[in-house]
């Protein structure tokens, strides 16, 4: 049996939740690789709706949920979601959740920092999520992150402050706010400390032994391809690798352990905040699909840009992650246009091109070359098989599983676990 690593294929918001959480339920394991608690992922169970945005997706169905060192961890906000999910009767403990004990933390400080840079850049800015996310990772890779093995020697941690604070203080002083106060900081971490270290443990032992028997592993990821810190629309990226080839570095477990790559794609596309979106629809037709998906942002609220499905970009993403298959969801929110576009190219000052360009001003100047198909009437919502799908819709996935190079391996009919086509299982394959 093979594992499987799930990633996001465009700017992300494609419904991994509503897949990794189908796929949870066949699985023995479930690793986050990489991120913080800016993503965000919902999950439709019967009649109860579970929002997590650090917790890996298993942990609703009571499977192994492994948090890895590739992830950032905000001590305090893990607290409060796990506190709400105990709320719904999702049992918690350390048998079925563990955190990587060389994960680095998210400081208020991390969100401080976060937030004035954001404040000052003005039109400059990313369009993050406020949580600290960046921040913790430039100082992971600064050498003076506080990790969670750290916790559990408060009283020796004179040295890493005096390193992270001689960084923090001088940014700080630099936008009129006054140094780190160490002493509240330390009183904070010495509090929220026994909490977090009651999962801590060396994860990759932990997963190595899960391995050695067998058992499936899930690799969860967050955000999109297109937002990778290396091969994203830089610089409106996130803070990470978002990629399939994280998983591995992200988990502690070897590059042959990642398995089938599933890339999670939705039928249309969406962005959050600010960057470069070639299909974008600033008319009634972007408002129809921004109301029929919902497309709100479950961790900002903040409402998604809506456009046409951009294959180049897709292809690009499948390209880059060595996707093995998609898994194209809210095909539903296509239902009833009389036609639906996809972009096949672009074209930038008299050239055609096959990608995406790197440098953000050509990216800004791309104009998407459409081929339009004929839409369908009939409803896909809830559909369970091809034999429930219109004849147009087909049409649709086929074509663009054919512009993107990439098999269709499931289609999503609605937010609802089991309203799910499996045309391939990654698990088997």
């Amino acid at each position: 049996m093979a594992n499987v690593t799930v990633i996001g294929a465009q700017w992300g918001d494609e419904g991994k939740g509503k897949i990794v959480d189908w796929l949870a339920s066949r699985a023995d394991a479930v690793v986050r690789f990489q991120g913080g608690h800016n993503a965000g992922h919902t999950l439709v169970v019967g009649d109860t709706t579970y929002k997590l945005s650090l917790l890996p997706s298993g942990i609703v169905t009571g499977t192994l949920s492994i948090i890895g060192n590739g992830v950032v961890l905000d001590p305090w906000h893990l607290k409060s979601e796990i506190e709400k999910l105990e709320g719904q009767g999702v049992v918690i403990n350390a048998e079925n959740f563990a955190i990587a004990d060389n994960c680095p933390l998210i400081l208020p400080l991390h969100r401080d920092l976060d937030g004035l840079r954001e404040t000052a850049a003005g039109a400059g800015k990313i369009g993050t999520t406020g949580r600290g996310i960046g921040p913790a990772y430039e100082d992971k890779v600064g050498r003076r992150a506080i990790r969670v093995c750290d916790l559990a020697h408060l009283d020796a941690m004179d040295p890493q402050l005096d390193r992270l604070c001689a960084h923090h203080d001088a940014l700080r002083a630099g936008f009129g706010q006054p140094p780190v106060d160490r002493a509240a900081l330390l009183a904070e971490l010495k509090d929220i400390a026994p909490f977090v270290l009651q999962f801590a443990q060396p994860v990759w032992k932990r997963l190595k032994k899960v391995r050695k028997a067998g058992a499936r592993i899930l690799f969860e990821g967050a955000q999109g391809v297109l937002l990778d810190v290396d091969h994203g629309t830089y610089p409106f990226v996130t803070s990470s690798n978002t990629v399939s080839g994280t998983a591995a570095s992200g988990s502690g477990l070897g590059p042959n352990s990642t398995g089938f790559v599933l890339g999670i794609v939705k039928a249309y596309t969406t962005r959050v905040g600010s960057g470069p979106f070639p299909t974008e629809l600033d008319d009634d037709t972007g408002q129809k699909l921004g109301e029929r998906g919902h497309e709100f942002g479950t961790v900002t609220g903040r409402k998604r840009r809506c456009g046409w499905f951009d294959a180049v970009l897709v292809r690009q993403s499948c390209a880059i992650s060595g996707v093995t298959g998609i898994a194209l969801t809210k095909l539903d929110v296509l239902d009833g246009f009389d036609t639906v576009k996809i972009c096949t190219g672009y074209r930038l000052r008299g050239k055609i091109l096959d990608y995406f360009p790197s440098h953000a001003a050509d990216q800004a100047e791309v104009e998407p070359i459409y081929e339009e198909m004929e839409g369908w009437s009939a409803t896909t919502a809830g559909a369970r098989s091809w034999a429930d799908l219109p004849a147009q819709a087909i049409k649709y996935i086929s074509r663009v599983q054919e512009l993107i190079e990439t098999p269709v391996a499931l289609v999503s009919t609605s937010p609802e676990r089991e309203d799910t086509i499996l045309v391939r299982d990654p698990f088997v394959d």
